[in-house]
This record gives C-alpha cells, sequence and structure tokens, in this order.
C-alpha cells in the first residue's frame, strides 16, 4: 500500500503517461522497481543507480557533436573502454534511444540476476524492451557497422566488467573481505545489553526474523555490517586531496572527507559527556512519538526550515537540536518568493508529523532505499507543471530526454559519491546505534548523582519526566521490586504494544531503559551497519545540492514540494497518522534536513551522525555536479582525480572476447622493447610475441586457444605487467 502512496502523491502534478516519457526516464522507473523488489542495500543501489546514469549518458552521448563520454573511449588499467567513435545515423534520436535501451536492458538484468524479485524485474525489463520494439536476442557488442543496439550491448559490458574491478567485491554478492565485528551480538526481544564488550564501536543484532526495508526475509537472523569496506569503491567526483587512508587489522580503509572521531564513552575522553547528551536525546526524543500528548506544531514552511547555518564545534552542536522539544534552530519563510503569497500555516499534533517523518525519510518497506529516494524526489521536480527544464535555470529548455540524462547523471554521481563517502567512514569508525548505547548506559546505571543508586559515571544522565529511576511502588518496579534503581525512559513503549499494526498504536510512556526500541518495525530495528556518519543526512545534503545547481533554483517548483500522508493509511509500524499530513518544503535543503532529523526521530542516529553527514553531503553534492557538468559542455580536460592512479599500462579489447577471435592489445607507452606471453592457470605459456620499443597497439589471434581464463603479460627490462584476458 505505501508503495502505491509514495508514487502517487510523488507524481500526482504530472499530466504525463510513462509512454510520453523520455526513454531515461522509463528506464530509470523499472531500475527504482527493480530496487524495491531487491534486498535494501543502500550502497549497492546507489551504484546501481550511477552506473545506470552512466551508460544512459554514454550512449547518448556518443552521439552527441558537443558532450563527452564516461566510460567511451577512456583507458583504464579498471575497466578500459576502447571507443573510436561512431558515424553521425540519419535518425540520432532513435540511435540513441536504441543505445540506451539495450544498455540498460543488458546492465540492469545482470545486476539484478540474484535479486529476491528478479522474477518481476526481469519481467518490467522484457517488457520495456518489447513495448519499444526490440528484440531481447540481439547480443552483439559489435558497434563497427554502426548498429546502436550493439553499441548499447558494448557499453554495458564495459560497465559489467568495470563492476567486477571496482572495489565492490560484486563477484562475493558484495560481501566483506576483512571487516569482522568486536562485539557480540545483542538480541533486541531480550532486555539490556549484557553481552557488549566495547561502548563505541557497532554492535550486530540478532532478530528471530529479520525483514530488510525493501520487504525481504533475510535468511540470516544477525545480519553482516553493510558494506563497510565501501570507502575503496571507486567514486566519480571524489578527490585524491579529500582521502585519508587508515589501516587496521591488515585492511585499508579509505575514508573521504574525514570528520574526525566522534565522542566515546570512556572516563578519560573529554568527549564522554557529548556522548551521553547525544544518545539520551535520541531516547528523549522518542517521547514526542505520542499525537495524543497535546503539542500542537505548524509544519508549514512558515515555520519549518530555512537553517541558516550549522554547528562547528560541541557547543553548537547542543545549540542547533531542541533536547526537550525537538527541532532544529528552524526560521521559517513567511512568503513563498515564487507566488508572492504567504505560506499558508499546517497546524498539526507534533506526535504525528514525527511518525510520518520517520517513516517517509526511512522509505520502507517496500524501499527504493534513500538514493532512489532522491531520485523520485527528482522525477517529481521534473513532472511539475510550473517546471522548465533549463540547464541551471537558464538557456534554451532542453527536450526531456537531454534534461533526464543530464539530471540522472548528476544525481547518481552524488548518490554514489555519498554511499562511497559515508559508508566509508562507517566502516572506519566502525561506530555504535541508539539502541545498543541507550541499553548499554541504562545497564550501567545513571551518571548525574553519584549519591543515588545506580551510579556509574559511563551511565545515562537523569532528566526529570523523562529520564529516572524506578522507585517502589512503581508500576514498573515489578512484583518483588527486582526493578527498583533501574533507570526508565518516557518513551515510544515498543512493537510488543502492537497486536496489529492497522489498527493498534504503542503510545508514549514509561518503560524500563532495557526495554528501549526505536521506532522501527519488531523485525527491522536498526539497519545493519555502523552509525556514523548518518547516510541519509549524506545523500540527501548531497542530492539538494546537485537539484539546486541542476536547476538553478533553491526552491521547489512554485516554491513548494508536497507529500500527502492520509489519515490512518500512511503509516507502517502502528496506526496513523491520526488526522491528514502533508510534508512540505520550500527548498531542496529544507527537504534535506528533514530527512536528517527523521532519522533521530525514528531512534537511528544521535546528532553527532547527522551533522557530519550534512557537512560532507554539500562537498560531494557540489562537486559531483561540477565534475558532471564538464561532460555535457566537453570541456573535460581529464578524467577524473584517480584517472591517473588507474592509467592504463596494458589492456585487452574487446574483453571478454569470443574463443578464436582477434583481439587488440593496448601497450605502455614507455618505449621499451618486451616479451608478451599468454599463460594459463597451470602457469604454461602457450604464446610469445617479441614487442619493440615503438609499438603501443597489436592484434592477438585467439585461434589456439580454448574458452577459459588467461593471463596476458608483458616483461619489460624494468617492469612488468598482466591482465586477465577471458575467452568464452
Amino acid at each position: 500500500m505505501r508503495r502505491i502512496l509514495l508514487f502517487l502523491c510523488f507524481v500526482h502534478f504530472s499530466n504525463q503517461t510513462f509512454s510520453q516519457h523520455s526513454i531515461a526516464r522509463k528506464w530509470n522507473e523499472v531500475l527504482l522497481e527493480a530496487i524495491r523488489n531487491d534486498f535494501a542495500r543502500p550502497t549497492v543501489h546507489a551504484r546501481n543507480l550511477f552506473h545506470t546514469s552512466v551508460v544512459m549518458y554514454d550512449a547518448w552521448a556518443a552521439y552527441d557533436p558537443v558532450a563527452t563520454t564516461y566510460k567511451l573511449g577512456k583507458d583504464y588499467s579498471i575497466g578500459s573502454c576502447f571507443f573510436e567513435g561512431v558515424s553521425a545515423p540519419s535518425d540520432i534520436q532513435a540511435a540513441q534511444t536504441m543505445a540506451i535501451s539495450y544498455a540498460c536492458y543488458r546492465l540492469l538484468t545482470h545486476r539484478f540476476e540474484f535479486s529476491p524479485g528478479v522474477v518481476e524485474s526481469q519481467e518490467l525489463f522484457d517488457n520495456l524492451m518489447t513495448e519499444l520494439g526490440y528484440s531481447v536476442d540481439h547480443i552483439t557488442p559489435d558497434y563497427e557497422n554502426g548498429d546502436p543496439a550493439a553499441l548499447g550491448n558494448y557499453i554495458a559490458q564495459c560497465m559489467i566488467d568495470f563492476g567486477l574491478q571496482d572495489g565492490s567485491n560484486e563477484q562475493i554478492d558484495y560481501g566483506n573481505i576483512f571487516y569482522s565485528p568486536v562485539n557480540p551480538s545483542m538480541a533486541p526481544a531480550l532486555p539490556g545489553n549484557p553481552l557488549i564488550l566495547d561502548y563505541n564501536r557497532w554492535q550486530p543484532l540478532s532478530l528471530d526474523l529479520f525483514i530488510d526495508q525493501g520487504g525481504n526475509p533475510i535468511p540470516v537472523t544477525t545480519p553482516d555490517f553493510l558494506s563497510p569496506e565501501w570507502g575503496k569503491v571507486i567514486p566519480f567526483a571524489l578527490k585524491r586531496e579529500d582521502l585519508v587512508i587508515n589501516e587496521r587489522d591488515g585492511f585499508e580503509y579509505y575514508v573521504y572527507h574525514d570528520p574526525g572521531y566522534p565522542p566515546y564513552l570512556l572516563p578519560d575522553d573529554e568527549n564522554m559527556e557529548e556522548y551521553q547528551w547525544g544518545f539520551s536525546l535520541v531516547s528523549i526524543w522518542s517521547a514526542h512519538l505520542d499525537p495524543s500528548d497535546g503539542v500542537m506544531w505548524d509544519i508549514s514552511p512558515n515555520s519549518i526550515g530555512n537553517v541558516s547555518s550549522l554547528p562547528n564545534n560541541t557547543n553548537e552542536l547542543r545549540n542547533f537540536y531542541d533536547m526537550i522539544d525537538g527541532g532544529d534552530p528552524s526560521a521559517g519563510r513567511t512568503v513563498n518568493p515564487v507566488s508572492g503569497q504567504l505560506y499558508q500555516p499546517q497546524i498539526v499534533p507534533r506526535g504525528d508529523y514525527t511518525r510520518v517523518l520517520a517513516e517517509f525519510w526511512a522509505d520502507g518497506p517496500d524501499s527504493e532505499t534513500p538514493p532512489g529516494h532522491w531520485f523520485t524526489i527528482m522525477n517529481y521536480v521534473n513532472d511539475h507543471p510550473l517546471f522548465e527544464k533549463r540547464y541551471k535555470g537558464a538557456g534554451q529548455i532542453l527536450s526531456d530526454l537531454e534534461w533526464d540524462i543530464r539530471s540522472y547523471l548528476a544525481l547518481g554521481g552524488a548518490m554514489h559519491d555519498a554511499a562511497v563517502t559515508a559508508w566509508g567512514i562507517k566502516g572506519w569508525y566502525d561506530y555504535i546505534r541508539p539502541i545498543s548505547a541507550i541499553r548499554a548506559m541504562a545497564d550501567l546505571g545513571q551518571s548525574s548523582d553519584n549519591s543515588l543508586s545506580s551510579y556509574d559515571s559511563r551511565g545515562i544522565p537523569l532528566l526529570e519526566g523523562y529520564i529516572e529511576l524506578v522507585e517502589e511502588a512503581d508500576p514498573l518496579a515489578g512484583e518483588s521490586n527486582e526493578n527498583v534503581g533501574k533507570v526508565k525512559l518516557r518513551a515510544w513503549k515498543g512493537p510488543e504494544f502492537i497486536e496489529d499494526p492497522q489498527f493498534d498504536k504503542a503510545g508514549v510512556g514509561w518503560i524500563l531503559a532495557e526495554n528501549w526500541w526505536p521506532y522501527q518495525r519488531p523485525t527491522f530495528i536498526t539497519p545493519p551497519f555502523a552509525g556514523y556518519i548518518s547516510g541519509h543526512s549524506t545523500y540527501s545534503r548531497a542530492a539538494a545540492e546537485v537539484l539546486t545547481l541542476l536547476t538553478g533554483d533553491e526552491y521547489f517548483p512554485g516554491g513548494l514540494g508536497e507529500f500527502e500522508a492520509k489519515a490512518n493509511e500512511f503509516l507502517v509500524f502502528e496506526e496513523g497518522p491520526s488526522v491528514d499530513i502533508t510534508l512540505q518544503w520550500a527548498t531542496y535543503q529544507d527537504a534535506s534536513d528533514q530527512s536528517g532529523l527523521s532519522r533521530i526521530w525514528g531512534g537511528i542516529h544521535p546528532p553527532v551522525d547527522d551533522v557530519p553527514g550534512r557537512i560532507a553531503g554539500i562537498k560531494i553534492g557540489i562537486d559531483a555536479f561540477q565534475l558532471a557538468d564538464n561532460y555535457f559542455s566537453g570541456t573535460i580536460t581529464s578524467t577524473r582525480s584517480f584517472t591517473e592512479d588507474h592509467k592504463i599500462n596494458l589492456s585487452i579489447h574487446p574483453n571478454p572476447s569470443i574463443k578464436g577471435k582477434e583481439v587488440t592489445v593496448r601497450l605502455p607507452d614507455n618505449g621499451n622493447k618486451g616479451l608478451l606471453s599468454v599463460i594459463d592457470l597451470s602457469g604454461k605459456v602457450l604464446l610469445n610475441r617479441e614487442i619493440n620499443a615503438h609499438q603501443s597497439v597489436i592484434k592477438l589471434s585467439t585461434a589456439t586457444l580454448h574458452e577459459g581464463l588467461y593471463i596476458v603479460r608483458l616483461n619489460q627490462p624494468r617492469s612488468s605487467f598482466s591482465v586477465k584476458l577471458v575467452l568464452r
């Protein structure tokens, strides 16, 4: 139900039917649906969105007289993609449409081959090709005769080959090679956190049944950390100067836009109080999830949004968040600058607003994940009747196809870089989540008064009305007063108070801190990866920067973006909201800021996870857009900062190749003689070829070789180069 609501609410401005959308938009829509059918892996799908945007872009740019291709014609030691151009066809748009379609079809068929929703997703891919009148059996990548379908197949194969070498570990289903958690797992269904060893590091969770945010049952009940080594994935626009390489347990962790260490729960750590403050704030904000508490808020742009600056230090961080009442220092806006009209107040229960916020930005179940969520927002913007597709807000109106191609590459690059950045930081700092930290601190006791029971300097701070100790005669004391002296919290009471989420709500009340839950489903609880920094905050601010630069306007079309959540229809975790809620944003930044706050109300992140994600997102979004802009204008002087790092030394085209077919070997341009050898996996040399100092390219026959994997090696006086060759 929620998937339908989300789609309808985001396209309700559109007068276009699916058949009237550009070919890029059509493939983006089926990709988003395939993501919803797949496991909810934000890093993997940020990469899928980016790589699909790249193959679309290259299939379009190959026929464009100005734009520079991204992978086509680029020489990398990782994922070379030779291209000598194509002759101009009589119908350029028809050629672009065909090349885009075959490129997307081949790539998505490959990427979703092992998805739990492969049947539904493959049917979408097949049906779109059928609708377009294209045969899926046309598989040749030999585009030299000018066949756009073959060019699309070739572009897809280039990306597939690149993806198997880009550091994502796609070959092992994106699994981890080196990382292992330091903490034993916690079973949230049991009280407390008795097994934790390190209060500052990530802790796995063990559930009777784990269902991810895509609604997919996961076969293991203690999920691994998703993508802790993702910092080593080759990015789009991240720069070498933004990178710090750290080493732990024999593995190098790549960290871009390093935010520094978060506060730790260590008595000798000067920032220990910040740890206690941040995680206790999460528990206090949990008390805001009650629509019947009488607190009413204006959630229109008149009161929400327009944050002028972000905190730069600890004191500013504390002042940025309202610990008791919730929210940030939003100034709001009185007048819509587009319409010239006042923003109309929307007064609703705070508890409805916070619950809708938590679920909307969590975008699950049936999730297209946060990077995909921002593609749906972009598509919503593109369909708005007041929106004009003028690049950077100026010049002539672009065709739907050119606009979509440009916007998807810029946003896809930003989402991919946000994943590389955020998960690189997550993997290195390996920081604890609120459910682990709150329960662990409460198990230690309270840290506010050493004259009271349960004192421990590392415990949770007391705050009257929100964090207190259980006393005798307290309803939580227990039959034998066994809970007297324990910490109790005024918070969302948790899933055990909900029998049927269509009719029940847990509400807010006093609970033992050892039983605290985030505002999530009992089959999910918390994403299976470290908290610091927030992926939502990073993705969202990066996307907001791209949308602002792309459209030339910080405001949504018409000065207002909206999402409707109908009373008692939208929430999944419990009944609600109690009234109709319309989320409203004046600017893209307002929406991204709201995303960061939603994760605190949802019990997923403390403030220290949020702000560094926003700060990193600003840099990521701007850099991604600027690099994409250079490609669009044909002014790119070098592919990116990593081009030199991955400059080709020895490569083969095509690779994989067909047994018996001649292949082209590109040689290092170093002026040295050498011996080129083809070696099988047993180490036997099958072919030798002398190379003179002036050769840069040679043709190599594979007529005497069989199907399989070979090593092609070039030995020179002071160097040696090797590359794998696959024959099919």
